[in-house]
């Protein structure tokens, strides 16, 4: 069974959005499709990524 990784979006370039994941601030930021993202996702938007799928969270 995966386990959901949570990421903060460190910035937003065009149709791209730039992933800073929380626990491992260490690790490169990963590039991801806006297309594959909540539609009302802003820099500083926490995200949960499971199941293949990026949900804002509080």
């Amino acid at each position: 069974m995966f386990e959901a990784i949570y990421y903060e979006v460190a910035s937003i370039d065009g149709d791209y959005a730039n992933l800073r994941r929380v626990d491992a601030a260490e690790e490169d930021l990963k590039l991801v499709a806006r297309a594959l993202l909540p539609a009302e996702i802003m820099e500083g938007t926490k995200l949960k990524y499971e199941m293949m799928q990026y949900e804002v969270v509080a």
